[in-house]
């Protein structure tokens, strides 16, 4: 059975970024989603569309076709008040190469990199972690089947609550001190 829409596929892979491997995948715990849900990142996707179990793949992606570029305007100066809980500040989060939780203004966590820190501001890099990066993917489809009705509803349900997210992560703003407690106490 080939790889087309509604799908379900498992496939093996490496990926590759700045010449080091930062994920992967074997045969026995393969990646699977439903193919054209937006579940990959569509060029990829396109790449191994209609291969079929057994077929090996191996693709770079620039990153305008992974996660984008750097944005500079993701890259926010915050005051370093924002990060106070119970009247005192985390000065132990505030470490530049920390990620900590941002939340937008649907209350979906977007993660934080700590760039500087000064007396009164720190520095965060909203971006996500693989903008401007290139990526290369090696691998081999594992199986290719019909998606139930049930993974089908599934699918839809996941890509409507990740567009949401990414949609307005744009209005962001620092947890509240409650938010960032209840994030952190411990």
């Amino acid at each position: 059975m080939k790889i087309e829409q509604n799908k379900v596929v498992e496939f093996s892979y490496e990926l590759e970024v700045d010449g080091q491997i930062v994920d992967h995948t074997t045969k026995e715990r393969p990646l699977d989603y439903i193919h054209g849900t937006g579940s990959l990142l569509p060029k990829l996707e396109a790449h191994i569309e209609g291969m079929e179990p057994g077929d090996k793949f191996d693709v770079t992606l620039a990153p305008a076709d992974g996660y984008g570029e750097v944005d500079p305007s993701r890259i926010i100066d915050l005051p370093k008040a924002a990060f106070e809980v119970n009247g005192e500040i985390r000065e132990d989060l505030l470490v530049p190469g920390n990620t900590i939780p941002m939340m937008n203004s649907m209350g979906g966590v977007i993660p934080g990199v700590v760039v500087e820190v000064t007396e009164d501001s720190v520095k965060m890099d909203l971006n996500d972690q693989m903008a401007g990066k290139t990526h290369h993917f090696k691998g081999e489809v594992v199986s290719v089947r019909e998606a139930t009705e049930k993974e089908l509803t599934e699918a839809i349900e996941k890509y409507i609550e990740f567009y949401n997210t990414k949609r307005y992560q744009l209005k962001l703003h620092c947890m509240t001190p409650m938010e960032y407690h209840a994030a952190f106490a411990a």
